[in-house]
């Protein structure tokens, strides 16, 4: 073999580019990403949608959900998240849901404890605002709701069940809740928080009942809006007496088949946790 055909043979082979691959080769190369390509979008697609099922794999509570709200699996398929509900609230109460909800994400709900529904519309906007009827349509006055049943859940803590009254401001000096007092502005809610009280038996669970004042409104001949289909039929909450101990007069606030669950009361109630909170799996059906 001559020294040039050696050299040659030893040289080092040049790295053929993909311009210069047979036709077939590109084909199969193209072929190889496009199936890769797909395939990590399958695994994304499928990722994303399983998030849906955390709240389930976690037994997460249910929401309480705006005034007029159908049941759970109607309401997840009827509400398109538009969010008109949301933007009609005088107190702004209702909040549509995060990614943590999985498939609820973006449905409306409430948080009672940070702002309940206290009724500051008395034609329920967010029930007219509703362009699908997730909100159902059939309902025209706030007695006619069923958001939630209110509960005395921690009587330990409620200071009527101790006989003790409430001087001073319910909540916290951060704490931005809105409640609409008629005797300061028919139409504008002020902030809970710049309300000052002063009880000798703690009621302020009972006083600050929608439903409660309705009533108090039409019996003394001003039904809210002048209209006398505002006035609610059945009582919501009332003080009972309980047995006194060392002479101190207990009261038990009981919760009635007028509750319409909006979460007034666990806004307003001072002990921390709220004494009383609104149960969304109680539910039921009162004639």
């Amino acid at each position: 073999m001559s020294e040039d055909k050696q050299h040659k043979s030893d040289a080092p082979v040049e790295a053929t580019t993909a311009s210069e691959l047979p036709i077939v080769n590109r084909r199969r190369q193209q072929e190889r990403r496009q199936f890769l390509r797909s395939l990590m979008l399958a695994a994304g697609v499928v990722g994303v949608s399983a998030m849906g099922y955390i709240p389930v794999a976690r037994s997460w509570n249910p929401r309480l959900r705006p005034p007029g709200a159908l049941e759970e699996s109607e309401l997840l398929a009827s509400c398109i998240k538009c969010g008109q509900c949301v933007q009609v609230c005088p107190v702004e109460a209702i909040k549509l849901a995060d990614i943590m909800d999985g498939f609820g994400i973006g449905v409306p709900y409430v948080d009672a404890r940070e702002q309940a529904c206290d009724f500051s519309c008395d034609g329920l906007q967010c029930i007219l605002a509703c362009p699908t009827g997730a909100l159902s349509h059939e309902l025209n006055y706030p007695a006619e709701i069923r958001m939630g049943f209110a509960r005395l859940d921690r009587p330990d803590l409620c200071l009527a069940m101790q006989g003790k009254g409430f001087k001073g401001r319910t909540r916290g000096e951060d704490f931005k809740g809105l409640f609409r007092y008629n005797e300061i502005d028919r139409w504008k809610p002020q902030r809970l928080h710049d309300q000052q009280f002063d009880v000798e038996i703690c009621d302020l669970c009972v006083r600050h009942c929608p439903i409660e004042i309705r009533i108090a409104q039409c019996e003394a001949g001003e039904p809210p809006s002048g209209d006398i289909n505002q006035c609610p039929p059945r009582h919501a909450i009332e003080l009972q007496p309980e047995e006194s101990i060392n002479g101190v007069m207990r009261m038990r606030p009981v919760v009635l088949d007028g509750c319409v669950g909006c979460g007034a009361c666990e806004m307003v109630c001072p002990t921390e946790p709220a004494a009383i909170v609104i149960d969304i799996e109680s539910i039921v059906e009162r004639v």
